[in-house]
Order: C-alpha cells, then sequence, then structure tokens
C-alpha cells in the first residue's frame, strides 16, 4: 500500500522534474490509500494556481483510490507522532495515515526525509 503526499501529487499533476518518481505508485490507484487532508491541500493549491475546475478534475483522480478520512483515532495518533517527529500538522496527517495502513509515503517534501517508510526525492 503507498500514500502520495501533497507534493508529489501536485508534481506529478505538474509533470515537474520530480513526477517519474511518483507515477508508478500514483498510476496503481487499487494500491493507494488518500489521506483526506491531501485532497485539500492540493484542490487548494491547484485553485489558486489555475482554477477550480482543473483543482475539481484532480481530485477526481485522486478519489479513485480508497480516501482515508480523520478520525479522533487517526488525529491523536497524528498528533503523537507530529511532536516526536517535529510534522506540521498536514504531514504528521498523512505520516499517521500511513504507518495505521503499514503504507509507504511517498514525497519530496523534507520534512519528511530520514522517516521509517518514506521514499523521498529532493525538489529539483
Amino acid at each position: 500500500m503507498n500514500v502520495i503526499d501533497s507534493s508529489a501529487w501536485l508534481e506529478y499533476f505538474a509533470d515537474g522534474p520530480n513526477a517519474k518518481h511518483f507515477a508508478r505508485p500514483i498510476e496503481k490507484p487499487d494500491e493507494l490509500l488518500v489521506p483526506s487532508i491531501t485532497l485539500l491541500e492540493v484542490f487548494k493549491r491547484i485553485s489558486q494556481q489555475r482554477d477550480e475546475a482543473t483543482a475539481l478534475q484532480y481530485v477526481a483522480v485522486m478519489r479513485q483510490s480508497a480516501v482515508a478520512e480523520l478520525d479522533a483515532t487517526l488525529a491523536l495518533r497524528a498528533a503523537a507522532l507530529g511532536l516526536r517527529h517535529k510534522l506540521p500538522l498536514a504531514d504528521s496527517i498523512v505520516y499517521a495515515t500511513a504507518q495505521a495502513a503499514g503504507a509507504v509515503v511517498w514525497t519530496q517534501d523534507a520534512d519528511f526525509d530520514g522517516l521509517t517508510d518514506v521514499k523521498f526525492w529532493r525538489k529539483a
């Protein structure tokens, strides 16, 4: 199972230099778990950079995979992991979602660099 961080989704959708690293897991939607916070972050960023209609199209692609909702248990796990690893709020939710599912996080967000079960590429 894989979890794609917002930075990786945005890189993939923009066909950026690191998109090739994220294509394989993204193009296997049945093996993806999408934290609901990534829907928020991707929708917001694409709406700002382009428009809401385009953002909705990209979110529809993301929603082809299973979406992990933030519940009380996951929120508390995210808080603990965020404190332990000094992660920002959204990153702690992404990481907690992956950890709870035994999944690997794919990202280019430096906050994840060095964490267990993370595939990290520096922004090109």
